[in-house]
């Protein structure tokens, strides 16, 4: 099949002509390429719909003009697919990466994942990059000869490996699971169709995840200035932050602060995306690489923020952290949320059959398996949209806590 040529693409592209495949058998499309597929089965799934109710910061609700996990998606994916652009990399796989890296994640963001976690510690705890490869190989149940949503080996490595090695060369757990270790719904996942976890992953799932960073450092800032949690000047304290304030007072004096913050967000953005641009094309032509395996064999990241920017990068999470992430607003809500989770939860580890449609009977069929019995219902309330868990808090409970400032 020959692919529409929407820009050159470089030897270092994954090709989805080569894809090695899908775990159930399937037929070629006449009209899409493999990584087009993915794409597309990934927006019309279920898990996908479900972000535009989900949190992805906590900020006072007074107003429609804050990122959801959908929205939040989306524009990882347009970055995403920029970057593969100008990199010469297959943008279909980048888009379909960037559009699913969060299907796994629970109703009040990574709030839900926490009581989750703690909650189910003694089997096997709760990763949201592992539920999303559990969401996309075994929750969307909407396909006659199978369930999941079947996407191609690149796709499901991808999602796995998109922020490097799960393993060493050893074999002992790498990254942030090496003192946890890695989540067995990973492994068994591996053991039936090997991911290569000791292995970086392609260029495009490497511009995908930087495309995340990006866009949750740009609107972060863009969420936290709307909601007060800070203000423009609090952002001097960034000297990159800094420079963009000063440069954007000096051309538009008197600007109304809403045009203001507009300005700082696209400028955030436009720089890191054309600093990753300038040094991953360096890096993939130094190291060589004359293919997407090759990409996955060179040892490091090929795809990233040059050493300077990687700096800024971490001087910007350092502003957040405290301005938005643990502000007093913040935290409250969070613990409210927390402890609506913590209750769901606790009610049907008790009270299975209580849980919607079939994950009653599911939960009631595993009581005297507790492994499955407790992945039952992490799973049911990590597919909850946030307003859908303080719908079913309402009604176990009969009231809900008021999750607005």
């Amino acid at each position: 099949m020959t692919r529409a040529t929407e820009y050159t693409y470089e030897p270092w592209a994954a090709d989805p002509a080569a894809s090695r495949g899908r775990l159930h058998g399937y037929s070629a499309s006449p009209t899409r390429s493999e990584f087009q597929r993915d794409r597309d089965r990934i927006i019309h799934s279920t898990a996908f719909r479900r972000l535009a109710h989900k949190t992805q910061v906590f900020v006072p609700h007074e107003g429609d003009h804050y990122r959801t996990r959908l929205t939040h998606t989306i524009e990882v994916g347009q970055i995403a697919r920029a970057l593969s652009r100008s990199l010469g990399l297959d943008g279909d796989l980048a888009e379909a990466l960037a559009l699913a890296h969060d299907l796994g994640h629970t109703c009040f963001g990574h709030t839900g994942e926490e009581v989750l976690d703690e909650r189910m510690k003694d089997y096997g705890g709760f990763d949201h990059n592992a539920q999303t490869l559990r969401v996309v190989t075994k929750l969307e149940r909407r396909y006659a000869e199978h369930d999941g949503l079947n996407l191609t080996w690149e796709c499901l490595e991808g999602l796995v490996k998109h922020n490097g090695p799960l393993l060493e060369a050893d074999g002992k757990p790498a990254g942030k699971y090496a003192a946890k270790g890695v989540p067995k719904v990973i492994l068994e996942f591996d053991s039936e169709w090997p991911l290569e976890l000791a292995g970086y992953s392609s260029a495009e799932a490497q511009a995908a995840a930087i495309a995340d960073d990006i866009a949750y450092n740009a609107h972060d800032i863009d969420d936290g200035l709307r909601a007060g949690l800070f203000d423009v000047a609090d952002l001097k304290d960034v000297d990159f932050l800094r420079d963009i304030v000063v440069e954007i007072e000096r051309l538009h004096p008197g600007l109304e602060k809403p045009r203001t913050i507009h300005e700082i967000v696209r400028r955030v953005i436009t720089r890191l995306v054309e600093d990753v641009i300038s040094h991953s094309g360096q890096c993939l032509e130094v190291a060589g690489v004359a293919s997407s395996q090759g990409v996955r064999e060179a040892g490091r990241a090929l795809v990233g923020f040059s050493p300077a920017v990687a700096e800024t990068d971490r001087s910007l999470k350092r502003f957040l952290y405290p301005h938005m992430y643990r502000h007093p607003k913040v935290m409250r809500v969070r613990g409210e949320a927390a402890a609506v989770v913590d209750r769901l939860f606790a009610h049907f580890e008790r009270h299975p059959a209580d849980m919607a449609g079939e994950w009653g009977l599911f939960g009631a069929q595993m009581g005297d398996e507790p492994a499955r019995f407790y992945r039952v219902i992490g799973d049911y309330i990590a597919g909850m949209t946030d307003r859908y868990a303080m719908a079913e808090h309402r009604r176990l409970f009969g009231r809900a806590p008021d999750l607005r400032q």
